[in-house]
């Protein structure tokens, strides 16, 4: 490792030269009271900015071994200092000046979910805090001036490091507020299953975000009530005593006039798979982790899936136990959707009749009539969800705004009516039996074959130039191959995106192996993941671009790809 002493003597030996020169920076040094790593220089000014990293000694920082003792603590402790190291960068970015991309100094930019990212890790046994970030280094057109590169490494970055990483810069009643909302965030997760709930959402919460495009609160929104017959009252270790909205396990149908916030109330809790920050408004609203939105996905891919629960006796005779298309309809990627949810091992179903296939969702009365059970493949979810809660254990959170047979079917109604919930299970069900269902009972399906084997692809094992792209929210690329996630719904940043890449080609090259099931390669990614962290499938080489996916949605991207994962099922 070399001195700061050092780095600055070479930046002044290379001062007005050629662009590339500035390659010879690459390496480690020993700052004060850390170490700057400087691991990769951009080509020229204008291209993708350099990427350096800032390792702090867990002894240097001085942070209590209580922030980051716990997993649940440890990622919000993350959070709070690459949150703060944000704010703090954007204070000097483009203050150095110079061509292109000169002066710019990046950081990830978290939203409103606490996700473990790259960009800042924690050492759960040193407390060493690590910093992976972006410079842009200086250049008058094509030549370096380092002058302005001495101001970011040698006067930026020191009070940047001083003022947000140390714990002596930090307020300890603003940091133990982070912690023990982690607290009583993570006590809320792990009393759902042992008080039987699908999900939580305390009195007070703001549900309504300030608009489509905006995960911030709404400033006007109405604060949740929670109706008497469903009220839970929590006793959490640092807020004390919370009330809120227990959903039950079962079948819970959510009802009410459009524009109430039928929708508003799902979308909160499909995000309530992660934390939230103070102040967003859906702090204390809590779901069940492996909880999953289901949708159509008109045109997605389907390899070697077991649909013959929801679609069977198809006209042209094709196996729906191993059921292929390259180009699935609205109601044949929903069926495909919800098996493969209940393979990964979702607890939840979230399902808005606004984004289901009607055809199946339910068949009515007079079109069972016409259009009878013998000559229609499809089997309406309808007849499945109350198999799939008696015999898997899989609940399911329905939003209906139009038809009313899941009043037979359901445990709980929940009518929203302008924001607010008033549970009406018994009306509903007084009302249903007005209105028989009239359905042939479907029989109690198989279960599913889960058997699937992906193929190794030698041919990519070969490629040594791997070209990864991640498209915003809505999918990536690897090489030439798009992988959709439109549809998949519970990703709350690009950056997950960003780490899905880099699994699917890590997967690729060292997990399939031809032997492992789908749910065996996976299982075996997850655990890695557990233990080694971004590690388990990037290396020692971690970009500070990342944020760590569920296993759902691992799975949910597997099941996406059109060529770069192919399977074959074994009976």
């Amino acid at each position: 490792m070399k001195s700061s002493a050092e780095l600055q003597t070479l930046l002044r030996q290379i001062d007005h030269k050629s662009y590339p020169a500035y390659k010879d920076t690459r390496g480690k040094y020993q700052f004060g009271q850390y170490i700057l790593s400087i691991d990769h220089v951009q080509g020229d000014p204008f291209a993708a900015p350099s990427k350096v990293s800032i390792l702090v000694a867990g002894r240097t920082a001085a942070f209590d071994k209580g922030c980051y003792e716990t997993k649940h603590r440890r990622i919000a402790f993350q959070d709070y200092l690459l949150r703060r190291m944000a704010a703090k960068v954007k204070d000097y970015s483009f203050k150095a000046k110079g061509s292109g991309k000169s002066g710019l100094l990046g950081v990830s930019q978290p939203g409103q979910e606490i996700l473990e990212r790259s960009a800042c890790t924690v050492e759960p046994a040193s407390g060493d805090i690590t910093i992976r970030m972006e410079v842009g280094f200086p250049a008058n057109g094509r030549t370096i001036n380092s002058g302005e590169l001495v101001k970011i490494l040698f006067d930026f970055l020191p009070v940047c490091v001083r003022q947000t990483l140390l714990a002596s810069s930090c307020k300890k009643e603003v940091l133990e507020g982070v912690l023990y909302l982690a607290d009583d965030q993570q006590y809320i997760r792990e009393q759902l299953p042992t008080r039987g709930l699908a999900a939580f959402v305390a009195d007070g919460a703001i549900l309504p975000r300030k608009s489509g495009v905006s995960s911030l609160p709404m400033r006007e929104g109405i604060p949740f009530r929670t109706p008497a017959s469903m009220e839970v009252t929590l006793d959490l270790p640092h807020h004390g005593p919370l009330k809120g909205m227990g959903i039950q396990k079962g079948i819970t149908l959510i009802v009410g006039g459009g524009y109430h916030g039928k929708s508003t109330l799902l979308e909160a809790l499909e995000l309530g798979v992660y934390n939230h920050i103070a102040g967003d408004g859906r702090e204390y609203v809590i779901t069940d982790d492996s909880a999953m939105k289901l949708r159509a996905e008109d045109g997605r891919s389907i390899q070697g899936t077991d649909i013959s629960m929801f679609i069977r006796n198809l006209p042209n005779g094709r196996d729906t136990s191993c059921f292929s298309t390259e180009d699935a309809s609205g109601s044949t990627s929903q069926a495909a959707a919800t098996v493969e949810a209940m393979e990964m091992g979702a607890g939840v179903l979230l399902i808005d009749e606004d984004t289901s296939a009607t055809n199946f969702m339910i068949r009515d009365e007079l079109m069972q009539r016409v259009v009878s059970r013998d000559v229609e493949p499809i089997i309406p979810f309808i007849d499945r969800v109350r198999e799939l809660y008696d015999t898997w254990g899989i609940s399911t959170i329905l939003v209906a705004g139009s038809s009313g047979s899941y009043f037979h079917k359901a445990d709980c109604v929940v009518q929203m009516n302008k924001y607010q919930p008033v549970e009406i299970t018994e009306l509903a069900k007084k009302e249903a039996e007005r209105f028989p269902l009239v359905l042939e009972e479907a029989r109690k399906a198989q279960a599913p074959n889960w058997k699937r084997v992906v193929r190794r692809d030698a041919a990519f094992a070969r490629d040594d130039r791997i070209k990864m792209k991640t498209m915003g929210r809505d999918g990536f690329s690897i090489n030439r191959e798009t992988v959709d996630l439109r549809y998949v719904e519970q990703l709350a940043d690009s950056e997950q995106l960003t780490a899905l890449s880099h699994i699917l080609k890590h997967m690729k090259l060292q997990v399939f192996d031809g032997r492992r099931t789908l749910q065996e390669a996976v299982e075996y990614l997850v655990r890695g993941m557990g233990e080694k962290g971004f590690a388990a499938f990037c290396g020692g080489d971690i970009p500070g671009n990342l944020a760590m996916p569920r296993k759902q949605e691992i799975y949910a991207t597997l099941n996406r790809c059109r060529e770069l994962v192919k399977v074959e099922v074994s009976r």
